[in-house]
C-alpha cells in the first residue's frame, strides 16, 4: 500500500490500464479517493472494499471494470454525468455483477473518473475487452443498462443515442436484439418526445 493511501496502485491499474495516460488517470483516482476517504473518516471501510476487489480473479475484475466503464461512457455521452445517471450505474452493477452497494459505489466512481480523464480511443478498447470476456447475455444486459443510464434524466438525447449505437456495434449484438432493447426505451428518445410535443401543439 502506498504511504498513507487507501488504495494500491496495482489494483487501480487493473481498472485503468498501464499505458502512460492510463497510469496518470489511476494516479488521479488515487489522490481523489484518498482525499475523499480522509474527509469521510471512513478509511477502514474503503480498505475493506479494495480488499474485496483485489481478491477477485483477474478476468472477473476486468469484466466488472470494463462493464462499469461502458456504463460511464454512456453517461458521459453528453459530457456530464449526473447524480441520477450515477445512481443508475451503481444499481446496475449491483444487479448484474453481484457487487454489494459500497463496492458498486467505489467501482462507479473509478469508472466515472476513467470516462472523464481517458475516453477517446479507450472507449473502443474497453468495450471490446468487455465483449471478449462477457457472455452474450451479459452483453445484452450491459447494453440495456446503458440505455437505462442514458434515460435517467427522462430523455435520451441525440448525442446519447449515437454513443449507444456505437456501443451496441462494439458489443457485436445482432440488430434485432438492439432494436428490441431500443423499443423498451422508445418513449424516452428525445426525437420521439419532440415529435409528440409538436403533435400536441406544445
Amino acid at each position: 500500500m502506498n504511504d498513507g493511501g487507501c488504495y494500491r496502485p496495482a489494483m487501480l491499474r487493473r481498472f485503468f490500464g498501464t499505458a502512460p495516460h492510463q497510469i496518470q488517470a489511476a494516479d488521479q483516482a488515487q489522490a481523489a479517493f484518498d482525499a475523499a476517504a480522509e474527509g469521510a473518516g471512513d478509511t477502514a471501510t474503503v480498505r475493506r472494499i479494495v480488499a474485496r476487489l483485489e481478491s477477485m480473479p483477474v478476468d472477473q475484475a476486468r469484466l466488472v471494470a470494463s462493464a462499469a466503464y461502458t456504463l460511464a461512457r454512456a453517461a458521459q455521452a453528453d459530457l456530464e454525468i449526473s447524480a441520477e445517471e450515477t445512481a443508475v450505474i451503481e444499481a446496475e452493477l449491483q444487479a448484474h455483477e453481484s457487487l454489494d452497494e459500497a463496492t458498486a459505489v467505489l467501482v462507479t466512481e473509478m469508472a466515472k473518473l476513467q470516462a472523464r480523464t481517458v475516453g477517446g480511443t479507450e472507449d473502443y478498447i474497453v468495450t471490446r475487452e468487455f465483449a471478449a470476456l462477457a457472455t452474450q447475455q451479459q452483453c445484452v444486459d450491459v447494453l440495456r443498462a446503458c440505455f437505462a443510464v442514458a434515460a435517467a434524466s427522462g430523455s435520451i438525447s441525440a448525442e446519447e443515442t449515437a454513443v449507444l449505437n456505437v456501443i451496441a456495434k462494439e458489443l457485436s449484438l445482432e440488430p434485432g436484439v438492439v432494436n428490441s432493447i431500443r423499443a423498451e426505451f422508445h418513449e424516452r428518445l428525445s426525437s420521439v418526445q419532440t415529435v409528440r410535443r409538436l403533435a400536441e401543439g406544445r
